[in-house]
């Protein structure tokens, strides 16, 4: 039996030192999958807004609001006033 044992090589193999590019694409793979796991995680889990961008975007939507009202009034009246002009 111990004949047997000696027989058998248990030592560890002989791994070869990874090279630099072996090394950077480890790295690399790693760094990918935290980023997609952190992706994933921001569709599940999303953030509610800043207050900054939300009172931009409603100043923002304000303004053109106020803007298309100013419009639209006089489009109506010239509009109205062909009307009438067409019945007389």
């Amino acid at each position: 039996m111990a004949a047997a044992a000696a027989d058998l090589d248990l030592s560890p193999p002989e791994i070869p030192e990874s090279t630099f590019l072996e090394n950077l694409l480890r790295y690399g793979l790693f760094f990918g999958a935290i980023f997609q796991l952190i992706c994933i995680l921001a569709i599940i889990f999303p953030f509610p807004k800043s207050s900054d961008t939300d009172s931009n975007q409603s100043e923002q939507k304000n303004s053109e609001m106020v803007r298309k009202q100013k419009v639209v009034p006089p489009q109506i009246s010239k509009k109205l006033k062909k009307e009438t002009k067409k019945k007389r």
